[in-house]
């Protein structure tokens, strides 16, 4: 009952399993050359930080080894199904759960201000998350992210009053996976990450995106020395454009994807 799938564009059978559990697992998602550079980026950005769980966003523009996660091969021909082309990057962020702590809070992704699932029923997909796990995750405690299959289609909210115990429902799945293994997964699935009670820190790093009309949430814009330094399917992901008389009135540009 593991949803299981491969690198590369997304099968029918996988967008099956990504509709019945809200999200899937990729393992081998990166090689272990990857994801030694993106560790060892994720540890420089944050050498001066100190706090139990930690975040920093658009790391990208920081660090040049995490600037290939924003199309990724492994990942990104999915992203681009479930979006039919159009979709920006609406965040990436790089977070780190300290050794012998934890933060447990189990929540939905979107938008404290006006939650995404005041929207309609079922919550939209507005956030598609691809969680790339830096370091081992293979047993729990380890800082893995726990996960309720199935729950971004449910009318009935997690109780508060659990939301910040380890275990919530029988039918919660605390993922067990190697580093290099992706998560890619729906804004409404309920999820938290589990204590970390190895002695070394938990690196992810974390790409999210969106509708083009979402507003970012790591950055209000892109630095414009990593947009002249890009891709032109890079910029074109920061959703740095410009718009017609009225924003998105007369749509978007073409995203220049290289197929």
């Amino acid at each position: 009952m593991i949803p299981l799938a491969q690198p590369g564009p997304m099968t029918e059978d996988e967008r099956f399993m990504f509709e019945c559990f809200g999200y899937l697992i990729i393992e081998d998602a990166l090689t272990r050359a990857e994801t030694e550079a993106a560790l060892a980026a994720s540890k420089r950005l944050h050498a001066n930080t100190n706090e139990a769980w930690r975040q920093i966003g658009a790391a990208f523009e920081k660090e040049p080894d995490l600037a290939h996660f924003i199309d990724h091969p492994a990942i990104f021909p999915k992203v681009r199904t479930l979006y039919r082309d159009v979709f920006v990057l609406q965040s990436a962020w790089c977070t780190l759960q300290a050794a012998r702590s934890e933060s447990i809070g189990w929540h939905q992704d979107g938008s404290g201000v006006f939650e995404f699932r005041d929207l309609s029923y079922p919550p939209p997909l507005l956030q598609l998350r691809a969680s790339y796990s830096l370091t081992d995750q293979s047993r729990e405690f380890m800082g893995n992210m726990m996960m309720i299959p199935g729950s971004h289609r449910s009318p009935v909210l997690l109780p508060e009053s659990r939301r910040r115990q380890l275990t919530v429902s029988p039918i919660q799945h605390n993922i067990l996976c190697k580093a290099g293994t992706a998560l890619l997964f729906h804004n409404g699935v309920w999820h938290s990450p589990m204590p970390n009670h190895q002695d070394i820190d938990r690196y992810n790093i974390h790409y999210i995106y969106s509708p083009p009309w979402l507003r970012r949430s790591d950055r209000f814009a892109t630095d414009p020395a990593f947009l002249a330094e890009t891709t032109a399917l890079r910029r074109a992901l920061m959703g740095e454009y410009e718009r017609p008389d009225a924003p998105f009135g007369a749509g978007v540009p073409e995203i220049p994807f290289e197929d």
